[in-house]
């Protein structure tokens, strides 16, 4: 089974300094049938303007990883962690049993964009930890580089989860295979480009959802940047 989401169908909010497409329902955008897809619960695409950003704030029982595409993004927490998140980087925070933290674009004159992913834990009530990991382009280019998974496995960043996040860059004739089991669930989100995932046609912004799938094949990429989810089911 295999569902695709166009891009104009997320949800969406314009806050001014803020704008936001929501793949699953978040804030005032609700949708009973898109709570997430299996423990994959949140992709928010945001963009934020300059000198402005997220104030403190809390969560708990939650993993957050943060991919930016472009600019950067100043985070703050109460583990005391404060980094510059760039285009590249992969961060993930643990919120275990509760954080509170803020996240800031300082760039004069440069929007933040970057993707907000929220993955349900896999043991509730853990210690709060933070991890961030630059991703050369050239491991993810041609190929499906796993840039977060529960064991921290090929030097991804290690998250509560049982779930593994992939990374990949294609153009041209470049492919790339990724087995799954059926009885999980996978998630296929384009960043940017365009890629032929399955047979399915995909553009900047659309999505699958899949179940009952032995493999995704990706081929025909044109500039495409792709993130695939192995999710629980």
């Amino acid at each position: 089974m295999i569902n695709l989401r166009k891009s104009n169908e997320r949800g969406y909010a314009d806050h001014g300094w803020l704008k936001s497409f929501h793949s699953f329902s978040f804030a005032n955008y609700y949708d009973p049938k898109l709570m997430g897809w299996g423990n994959l619960r949140v992709i928010n695409e945001d963009r934020i303007e300059p000198g402005r950003g997220f104030g403190d704030h809390g969560h708990r029982d939650m993993e957050i990883i943060s991919y930016v595409l472009s600019g950067e993004l100043a985070h703050q927490d109460s583990m005391g962690n404060i980094k510059g998140i760039p285009p590249g980087d992969v961060q993930r925070m643990s919120a275990g049993t509760g954080v509170v933290h803020s996240e800031f674009n300082h760039a004069e004159g440069q929007q933040t964009h970057f993707l907000q992913i929220w993955i349900e834990p896999k043991f509730t009530g853990v210690r709060p930890s933070y991890e961030q990991k630059t991703i050369p382009l050239v491991e993810k280019q041609g190929k499906l580089r796993l840039v977060a998974s529960l064991n921290g496995e090929s030097d991804s960043v290690k998250m509560n989860a049982d779930a593994k996040l992939y990374a990949g860059l294609f153009d041209g004739d470049q492919k790339a295979t990724l087995d799954i089991n059926p009885q999980r669930k996978a998630y296929v989100h384009l960043i940017k480009g365009s890629l032929e995932v399955n047979g399915q046609n995909l553009n900047a912004g659309d999505a699958l959802m899949i179940a009952d799938e032995e493999q995704i094949s990706i081929s025909h990429g044109k500039d495409a940047e792709v993130l695939v989810f192995d999710l629980a089911p």
